[in-house]
């Protein structure tokens, strides 16, 4: 444990140490690829997508997806250290990723290296993607076809080891609201304007039959405007702009099909439906194995590659969301050792 452990934090400041922004991962896609073969595995690589099987894969057995990618976010302005060099400050490990998804990826690395060298019932793929910051098409969801049948994923972020079962989808709306253009001066036309306000009102408080259990309603808000061409002109169209945050309770797509329907007067656009809500059974082993050990399973509002998989997941890792692209990004290297010899305890020896 303790090798593994080590090996984990020297990753983790290679990695901090190789600028990898989203879209451009290539040297942090290397460093990876480098720690497969140093640990005897062949790895695959697809773009900047880099991953690995257990030794004597065996198709008739189910396969788990350990998954955590290796892009960053720009680093804010608000840094007092260098972002790039790792520094261990009072068991703090500070640098650009390192809570974000770093800690979470080289605990996973750790664990897939313990487990591999024991014999388990089912097979695993240990995936390191890019573009996950950004939703890229060219992260984990240009690997997907390339990838063994999958029957259960765990997605390293952090949420201080405690598991979301379920997370929030997106979809971002661009509406249009038509009226009649007229002087503004006399009583003429149909103001675009007025119109929307009552399309955001109903929006504002549009509630669904069904609520998830543990992600609650779907979320809209209204998030830009825009209309008019001048002081005078009673404006013939009005634009919006709705984030929606689906749930486990519709797809994306059945979700738009209802709101459109509470709503007719408005023409609404999809930028995407392809980020959908995510789940897992909370019967599943992998959950029923974290509750036996104290973990309390919640609901996450935020975001992952989650969200193209296309099949049921959970999302566990080291780390807090609340550092996450801030300023000073940290991990503390306690939660790093945890993460590992929990993973492991969850994960050896397990039927899924």
């Amino acid at each position: 444990m303790d090798e593994l452990y080590y090996k984990s934090v020297d990753l983790l400041k290679q990695l901090i140490s190789t600028p990898s922004v989203s879209r451009e991962e290539n040297a942090a896609a290397d460093v990876v690829s480098d720690f497969f073969r140093a640990n005897g595995f062949e790895p695959k690589r697809h773009g900047n997508n880099v991953w690995a099987l257990s030794p004597d894969f065996d198709i008739n057995k189910p396969t788990l997806l350990l998954n955590s990618h290796i892009d960053t976010v720009k680093p804010v302005s608000g840094w007092s250290r260098d972002p790039f060099t790792p520094t261990e400050e009072e068991g703090r490990l500070y640098g650009l990723g390192s809570n974000d998804a770093g800690g979470p990826l080289v605990s996973l690395l750790a664990a897939f290296v313990y487990l591999c060298n024991r014999p388990q019932q089912y097979n695993i793929v240990m995936l390191a993607s890019c573009e996950e910051e950004v939703s890229g098409k060219n992260g984990i969801e240009s690997v997907i076809p390339m990838l063994p049948p999958i029957s259960v994923a765990i997605v390293g972020e952090p949420t201080e080891m405690q598991p979301a079962v379920a997370e929030k989808g997106l979809m971002v709306l661009d509406g249009v609201v038509k009226g009649v253009s007229g002087h503004a001066a006399r009583n003429e036309g149909v103001n675009a304007i007025y119109k929307t306000i009552a399309v955001i009102d109903t929006l504002r408080n549009l509630k669904f039959e069904k609520e998830s259990p543990t992600l609650g309603p779907v979320k809209i808000s209204v998030t830009q405007i825009n209309a008019g061409t001048q002081h005078n002109v009673v404006p013939d169209e009005c634009k919006i702009v709705a984030d929606v945050r689906s749930t486990d309770a519709y797809s994306n797509v059945e979700t738009l099909e209802m709101i459109r329907q509470a709503v007719p007067e408005c023409e609404l656009t999809p930028r995407s439906t392809r980020l959908n809500p995510s789940s897992i059974n909370p019967t599943h082993s992998i959950v029923k194995r974290l509750e036996m050990l104290g973990a309390e399973p919640f609901g996450s509002p935020t975001l992952s590659d989650q969200a193209l998989m296309p099949w049921q997941s959970l999302k566990l890792g080291p780390g807090s969301s609340s550092r996450s692209h801030t300023a000073d990004e940290f991990i503390y290297l306690d939660e790093i050792r945890q993460a590992i010899e929990l993973y492991i305890k969850i994960l050896d020896g397990l039927t899924i």
